[in-house]
């Protein structure tokens, strides 16, 4: 069995189906314990396997895996291909989007009709420089069609970021000031990157926006954080249409 599997707690159409694992419920040992899903945080690849091959069962869908580079490349899903991108969308049922992440944002999006679905991973880099902007793009629907859900990412109350993060954001957007927070070390602060993302999707049309506020770092019982442990697992965020045949 897998353990404390998530789903999006949004309106989507009944043939949208998503699952956010957990660090619950796996083959892997410590300190990737147990459901890791990542092939190249130097966990035992038959363990990765294993636990992968359990949730492809447990959904009866195929993950469409990326080599994730903190870009803005955007694929169109194919499980036979680990395309290096960080995104991915399908118009496919049976065919899941997948993203790993550990702190970073990962948005799951759909359009209203249930047609076409997409996963984004978006740390604060490509969230940056415009991962979500291509992810929408390539869907090729109406912005104003689209919902996105946030996921679990690192919360506002620990992402303490430098001026570079800062100034990534605001030199193009200047209502992005209002996502950071002033710490008491010079140039340093605490940054929303849920707040980011709906800014970035607010700026693109996408009006129907659910989710966040699943912070990693601080759930050490369920989630992966990289910041919290350095050497550790992935959790999976995966978006998919269900059959019509089934």
């Amino acid at each position: 069995m897998i353990k404390d599997i998530l789903t999006a707690k949004w309106p989507a159409p009944r043939q949208v189906r998503t699952c956010i694992t957990t660090r619950l419920g796996g083959d892997s040992l410590a300190p990737w314990d147990s459901f890791n899903l990542a092939t190249h945080v130097e966990d035992d690849p038959a363990h990765v396997a294993a636990n992968r091959q359990r949730l492809q069962a447990a959904l009866g869908c195929q993950p469409a895996w990326l080599e994730q580079t903190h870009s803005t490349r955007v694929v169109r899903a194919d499980p036979a291909v680990v395309a290096d991108a960080d995104a991915s969308w399908t118009d496919q049922p049976g065919i899941a989007c997948a993203v790993l992440t550990a702190d970073c944002l990962p948005v799951l999006l759909c359009d209203q009709s249930g047609n076409r679905v997409a996963a984004a991973h978006a740390g604060w880099r490509g969230l940056a420089d415009g991962v979500l902007e291509a992810t929408v793009q390539a869907m090729g629907c109406a912005p104003e069609s689209l919902m996105a859900w946030l996921g679990p990412a690192i919360g506002p109350q620990v992402f303490e970021v430098g001026e570079e993060v800062f100034e990534a954001f605001t030199a193009t957007d200047e209502s992005a000031v209002q996502a950071f927070e002033p710490t008491e070390r010079e140039d340093h602060y605490l940054a929303d990157i849920y707040q980011l993302a709906r800014l970035r999707l607010k700026r693109l049309g996408v009006q129907h926006l659910y989710g966040g506020g699943l912070c990693t770092v601080s759930d050490a019982q369920r989630f992966y954080s990289y910041r919290r442990d350095g050497q550790t697992g992935r959790m999976a965020s995966l978006i998919w249409l269900e059959p019509t045949n089934i």
